[in-house]
């Protein structure tokens, strides 16, 4: 049988005001509450269903990003996947995620 495997993406919640930093290089992130991508969600649940129908015989979600998205990958097990994966970066680089997490 075959493994399914859904990547899960950390994003601001969706009920969240988003707020420019004062010198317009990016988002504030300290202290916002963040939540899976609600798109990876719906394709966590679509696996799951096609391993209820017989179509699979596990699924893995994975991430890669800060130790922070750990939480997220919870949230993802608590779906019902059997496995997990996770690739902490630490910094953010020119390199393509499969070399900086390799």
């Amino acid at each position: 049988m075959s493994k399914i495997l859904v990547g899960l993406k950390r994003v601001i919640d969706y009920n969240v005001r988003v707020r420019v930093k004062p010198d317009g290089s990016g988002v504030v992130t300290d202290g916002v509450k963040m939540s899976i991508n609600p798109f990876d969600e719906i394709a966590l649940e679509e696996a799951l269903r096609i391993k209820e129908k017989g179509g699979a015989t596990e699924v893995v979600v994975a991430s890669i990003g800060p130790a922070d998205a750990q939480q997220q990958l919870r949230t993802g097990l608590a779906m019902g996947p059997i496995g997990r994966s996770s690739c902490k970066r630490t910094r953010r680089s020119s390199r393509s995620p499969l070399r900086a997490c390799s």
